[in-house]
């Protein structure tokens, strides 16, 4: 066998910390490969060889990567792409049938996936093609307002589409290194690791989704070493029992696993206790091509309600010979969803996957399960700016005064207006070139527009959300009052990483309220939602609500807990306590009337 770079044979199951180790370069390779797909550029054998060996810092000769986790990257790259453009091609597209072809774009700029691996024969890891994925979304009929569960996670194709659509998302993947792939790129959702076939029995009973979607493995199952041909059902029947009254879930499974098809009718009559099949329609495997395989594939649709005759189904409607004509079966003939019954979904907390790096998020979230908020139905837009070569300031033009007058150095952010009053900078600044971002936010779609951020307010939560997407090095363990901190090493049990910070250092009149709030927005707005504001008096805490109520959180009764720093220990400003989330305003409020203490912090109102 091959010796792996990262110790053992290539066949032998990886670490914990081998399987982080992957899943970063796999990212770090997806980033590479994002500025060809973002540059319209086609990525060949050579492109994609030239970013993995850059990413791994070996050639898939010595072991480190394999070409199954190459496609894996460039599947990751194809998620990056939509989270960053996503929302503006929604905007662009003027239905859904206008939406395809901008994928199908994508699709065509990436190789086709020629080998395989081990372990995706033996799992059937087909990723579902960007296309279809788009399809299955719009079966779903998905709002902001849904949790959507996805079983068999893959490289996350399918919940990058749920996630433009506002959801929050439910994720779950077997195999170790996706599921490492999965919590770099959705690093705000917990991923599970279940055999996804029991996934009912083994998710919280507290965790409870509006909508399904999955590509199952059609005949492999885990542990087995031989062909189960009706695996893919298996996986359908137990997601469907995890869904409420008027929950949907939508599926793709081999063309011959048919509701018509009389080798099947016995298992469709079993499902249909449990659901309606509303829809149900193959599509030419074609589809597939790019992804290594060219087998007819089903999608159908199941609306959890009480069916009156099991042995009804719709009547097929044949096979489609391609994404647009599926699309627009989908669009005729999917009826609506009916309302959930009961109470709204749960979110499943945030918790460490013992297959990825360990966070203080996640190690709060293991001690103290919070649920998380479900998703507010708000519009959202991703702050696009250009990145720009800096102009060294010519000596002769520095002037005597004190200060030299700031502007945008790195970046230029169309749309956004200038400061309302003049910023300035010192004559040492203003001869060093900031650094150019890559991280993109998210803001509410008037913060921009309207002015309530400038220009240089908004590179602030630029410059921010750049710092806190990055880890500090090293390892660390934190005691239970979360005041001790000792450095660990990295495989250590209860290690922890913490997130780089940013010190934001600007004077008065930059509005430095109003860039904390559009930096607590922006993590909200993606899922982050544990947030503490401290201010040392009652005043400034009046004037930090006000700032966040001026970004617009004011409206969707979400806010931070605002504490006061105690006086009598002010070494502990130095470390915020992280056991508070973002929450509604009544939840503050019942911490604040509980009376309670949180090491030495003070709850106050939050009105």
């Amino acid at each position: 066998m091959t010796e792996s770079l990262l110790g053992g044979t290539a066949a032998a199951p990886l670490s914990i910390r081998a399987t982080a180790v992957v899943a970063s370069a796999v990212v770090r390779a997806a980033r590479q490969l994002l500025t060809d797909l973002e540059r319209g550029r086609r990525i060949d054998a050579a492109s994609l060889r030239s970013a993995m060996e850059a990413a791994f810092g070996a050639s898939d000769a010595s072991g480190a990567w394999n070409w199954k986790t190459a496609y894996d990257a460039c599947e990751a790259a194809t998620v990056l792409f939509l989270r960053r453009h996503g929302a503006a091609m929604r905007a662009k597209a003027t239905s859904p049938a206008a939406m395809l072809p901008m994928l199908t774009k994508i699709t065509n700029l990436l190789p086709t996936q020629t080998r395989r691996s081990e372990e995706s024969e033996t799992l059937q890891q087909f990723s579902t093609p960007i296309g279809l994925a788009f399809v299955a979304s719009i079966a779903a009929a998905i709002t902001p307002a849904d949790v959507v569960l996805e079983p068999s996670a893959g490289t996350g194709l399918l919940a990058i589409l749920a996630e433009l659509s506002g959801t929050s998302l439910i994720l779950n993947e077997f195999a170790e290194t996706r599921a490492g792939i999965l919590a770099q790129l959705f690093p705000g959702v917990a991923t599970t690791r279940y055999d996804a076939a029991h996934i009912n029995d083994h998710l919280d009973a507290g965790i409870v989704p509006s909508v399904v979607l999955m590509n199952p493995p059609f005949s492999a199952a885990v542990h087995v070493d031989r062909r189960m041909t009706d695996s893919a059902l298996r996986h359908v029947a137990s997601a469907l029992a995890r869904l409420p009254e008027g929950g949907r879930l939508v599926t793709l499974s081999g063309a011959n696993v048919a509701p018509d098809n009389p080798a099947w009718t016995d298992s469709f009559i079993r499902l249909q206790e449990s659901g309606r099949v509303v829809f149900s329609a193959a599509i030419d495997g074609a589809v597939f091509a790019k992804h290594g395989t060219s087998i007819d594939t089903r999608l159908t649709v199941i609306d959890r309600e009480a069916v009156d005759d099991v042995a009804t189904s719709p009547a097929s409607l044949g096979m489609a010979p391609d994404l647009p004509t599926l699309l627009g079966w989908v669009m005729q003939y999917v009826p609506p969803r009916r309302p959930i019954a009961g109470k709204a979904a749960a979110v499943v907390p945030a918790i460490a996957s013992p297959s990825t790096p360990r966070t203080v998020r996640a190690y709060v979230g293991q001690r103290q399960p919070a649920a998380a908020v479900p998703a507010a139905d708000v519009l959202a837009t991703e702050i696009a700016y250009e990145p720009v070569d800096w102009t060294p300031t010519n000596a002769g033009k520095i002037t005597d005064a004190l200060y030299e007058e700031y502007a945008l150095q790195s970046i230029r952010i169309p749309g956004a207006q200038s400061h309302p009053t003049k910023l300035v900078q010192s004559a040492a600044m203003a001869s060093v070139a900031p650094p150019k971002p890559s991280y993109r936010p998210h803001l509410l779609a008037n913060v921009v527009a309207d002015g309530i951020l400038s220009d240089a307010q908004i590179e602030s939560v630029i410059y921010a959300g750049e710092a806190h997407s990055e880890f500090l090095a090293s390892s660390w363990t934190v005691d239970a009052t979360f005041d001790v901190v000792a450095a660990a090493r990295d495989d250590a049990e209860n290690a922890v990483r913490f997130r780089r910070g940013w010190f934001l250092g600007d004077g008065t009149g930059a509005g430095k309220g109003r860039q904390v709030a559009g930096i607590l927005l922006d993590n909200w707005l993606k899922g982050r939602r544990r947030a503490v504001w401290i201010s040392k008096s009652d005043k400034l805490i009046e004037d930090a609500q006000r700032d966040w109520a001026a970004v617009g959180m004011e409206r969707l009764r979400r806010s931070p807990v605002f504490a006061r720093a105690p006086r009598s220990d002010s070494r502990k400003a130095s470390y915020l306590p992280p056991t508070l989330r973002c929450a509604p305003t009544s939840a503050a409020r019942s911490f604040r009337a509980s009376g309670k203490s949180l090491n030495g912090w003070a709850p106050i109102s939050t009105e």
